[in-house]
């Protein structure tokens, strides 16, 4: 724990010698889903290769980059693409830009994903705002000594993703017109795509989308005491009973087209919160 804290220290101290922003708002960008960078009044960019004890991102579709600066008049601090389980990455690892943000002054967390849906009601191109999830990586980045400067051993997660930051987004998607779901994320480990069988039995535990991320990255936020909000674009559908090869290209056009209307969301959250 004690070489944890310390690998924090050094990354954020190096952030801070790249740039003046104090960041209020943490974000991490998923697959397909960079574009809300472009939104961004730039103050810094960093690759992660030059940052210390920073992953790197090794997807398809992942920029590698940090970005600090401005939305509207909210500082923030993105990540244009994120770390991933299947990469080989320990849960410590994935989450430990979160610790950073923490520690450089976030107190908010928002999260994008790609997934695929196995609700029946789901269309590809769908986004669905997260208000629970269940956690199949059959791992936590919590697991080991705990330093309560970080937060409590036993974090609560009734609340895993803010409501009042749920229904702020449900009221500006009303007032964009944008069509949205609300329902509970599951998180595998990958990288392969689910067999018929997996399907059905996340569809029967209560999980409305699958994917493959972002459940480290809102453990380690809770943890921290950080408020969260979750977005997920559907970008394929997963009924058993009609399932198709997965196209990589199709998902990721699918991001694609559904990205302005992310990006506009948060945005619009990050303004008026």
């Amino acid at each position: 724990m004690q070489d944890l804290k310390a690998k924090i220290d050094q990354a954020g101290s190096f952030l801070k010698e790249q740039t003046k922003i104090t960041p209020e708002v943490g974000i991490i960008l998923g697959t397909g889903l960079g574009a809300l960078a472009e939104e961004i009044e730039q103050e810094a960019v960093i690759p992660y290769d030059q940052i210390p004890h920073f992953p790197l991102s090794t997807v398809e579709s992942h920029a590698g980059r940090l970005i600090f600066g401005k939305i509207a008049s909210k500082s923030v601090m993105a990540m244009q693409g994120r770390f991933h389980y299947y990469e080989g990455y320990s849960m410590q690892q994935i989450s430990f830009p979160v610790r950073v943000m923490k520690q450089m002054g976030a107190d908010t967390l928002l999260v994008s994903n790609a997934c695929g849906g196995m609700n029946p009601l789901y269309t590809p191109g769908d986004i669905m705002i997260i208000v629970d999830h269940i956690n199949l990586f059959g791992d936590n980045p919590l697991i080991g000594v705990n330093d309560d400067s970080f937060g409590p051993r036993f974090p609560d997660m009734s609340e895993p993703y803010t409501n009042e930051l749920i229904a702020l987004a449900e009221q500006i998607a009303l007032e964009e017109k944008i069509k949205i779901q609300k329902g509970v994320y599951v998180a595998v480990s990958g990288p392969c795509l689910e067999t018929r069988a997996e399907y059905r039995f996340l569809r029967a535990i209560g999980a409305d989308v699958v994917g493959m991320s972002t459940i480290p990255e809102v453990i380690v936020a809770v943890h921290s005491s950080m408020r969260v909000l979750g977005l997920s674009v559907v970008t394929d559908a997963c009924f058993p009973d009609a399932l198709e090869p997965v196209d990589i290209q199709k998902i990721l056009k699918v991001a694609a087209e559904a990205e302005p209307k992310l990006t506009l969301m948060m945005k619009r959250v990050i303004e008026r919160m």
